[in-house]
């Protein structure tokens, strides 16, 4: 009888070092290969390029590959439990590193029935991240992009968006990373503000800013980055220019739109009732809503409703009711918003709103309730956290400081400490060094 062995991968960008793991552990025995879900793969890195149903048939096609089965989650253990596996075979790259921890699991589970784990050499001069950062250098393509966000709010327990105004604020998001309880996270998208555009022109934010002029900011920031976005229409505007908008934002490669149910001369939410803002009859936003998925022509792309009750005082009832109206005429997700510290009444709004609907996403925008973690938005069941403002906000007071120092110093000496040095400029942008 031959000995049952187990190989987990991604097999995302498959290459030849993949091959020879799998050639080397069928002639171990009947191979099942345990290809990651999209959610595992994104539970510590990028979103797969292929689905799971993608990966999976062509694993199955692999020569000396028996049978091919889902592993859920980086750790092996609940398919090592149900299959037993007299072999487990893996390359000698997690000998160290963040899937340490993971090899020891796999040692100690095997050895409950005496299985064994056999590490093949990695395979020198190719891998996956090598593979990855040249694709990031081709690009990507509209549908790829805009298919993107719908499949991260399925994959992810949070999707984390990040305000770019601009290519280079772009990149930022686009490759930012950092550890955060033994995980490297990083942004898995951007947040196109109509207050960032309008402020990072000189222009009040009162849709002032056309979407053809806000259009040619989306094409720079698409030209040098892969990553999905989220663009903030304000109110849409008209029904009817509403729907030509929804097809500018579709052919152009953007995931959602986010509309807010507010009418007339459209001010900042932050100001609340300081200022007059009048928001929507439900049955004429709802009409909006319907026009707009009429008008689109794909199913990946997504338009959210902003719920602005909770801002204009409004409250919870008129906020759960319009959230309930806006889904049934067709939204795919939608945002509430809320202009306290306390995040009481968000947290109010996601029990009693989740209470009644498991499934539809929900974006939530934090300026204001700002000490809320991503782990308690995750626990209240956020889909998306959305850093709407932050990046122009702290390029600008970084930016009046350098020209304050160079007219009081009279030279640039003393600003030099607050700027990036020409070098790592260069080797910022790709293609400049």
């Amino acid at each position: 009888m031959n000995k049952k062995v187990y190989v987990g991968m991604s097999a995302d960008l498959l290459h030849p070092g993949h091959i020879n793991i799998i050639d080397e552990a069928a002639k171990l025995g009947d191979l099942t290969v345990g290809v990651l879900t999209d959610t595992a793969i994104a539970s510590y890195k990028r979103l797969p390029f292929m689905t799971y149903e993608q990966r999976k048939k062509v694993v199955e096609n692999i020569k000396g590959v028996s049978k091919v089965v889902a592993q859920e989650t980086l750790d092996y253990r609940d398919n090592l439990n149900a299959l037993k596996p007299d072999i487990v075979v893996h390359g000698d790259d997690w000998k160290e590193g963040v899937q340490l921890k993971t090899r020891q699991q796999v040692i100690d589970t095997l050895a409950k029935w005496g299985g064994e784990l056999v590490e093949f050499s990695y395979t020198q001069g190719i891998s996956s991240t090598q593979l990855n950062n040249a694709l990031a250098e081709i690009g990507t393509t509209v549908d790829v992009r805009m298919a993107m966000l719908r499949r991260l709010i399925n994959s992810k327990p949070i999707v984390r968006i990040l305000e770019a105004h601009n290519a280079l604020s772009a990149l930022i998001a686009e490759n930012t990373q950092e550890e955060r309880n033994g995980k490297m996270v990083s942004f898995d998208g951007v947040w196109s503000s109509s207050l960032t555009d309008a402020t990072a022109k000189g222009k009040p934010d009162i849709e002032a800013i056309d979407i053809t002029s806000r259009l040619n900011s989306v094409s720079d920031i698409f030209e040098v980055t892969t990553k999905p976005m989220l663009f903030d229409a304000d109110t849409g505007g008209k029904i009817e220019h509403f729907e030509f908008t929804v097809r500018s934002l579709e052919r152009t490669g953007i995931s959602a739109v986010v509309i807010e149910d507010k009418t007339g001369l459209k001010k900042n939410s932050l100001f609340g009732t300081d200022v007059k803002q009048t928001q929507d009859t439900i049955e004429n936003f709802c009409e909006k809503i319907t026009r707009g998925k009429k008008a689109q022509i794909s199913n990946d792309f997504m338009i959210i409703a902003r719920i602005e009750s909770l801002i204009l005082e409004a409250g919870m009832d008129d906020a759960l009711t319009r959230a309930d109206a806006y889904i049934k005429a067709g939204a795919d997700g939608i945002m509430i918003h809320s202009r306290h510290k306390d995040p009481a009444e968000i947290i109010d709004f996601m029990s009693k709103f989740r209470a009644k609907d498991q499934s539809t996403p929900v974006v939530v925008v934090p300026t204001s309730f700002n000490s809320v973690t991503i782990e308690e938005f995750i626990e209240m069941g956020v889909n998306v956290v959305v850093t709407a403002n932050h990046m122009l906000r702290s390029a600008y007071p970084a930016m009046l400081k350098v020209a304050t120092s160079v007219l009081k110093n009279g030279r640039t000496l003393e600003a030099e400490p607050d700027c990036m040095s020409i070098k790592e400029i260069l080797e910022f942008i790709p293609g400049t060094k």
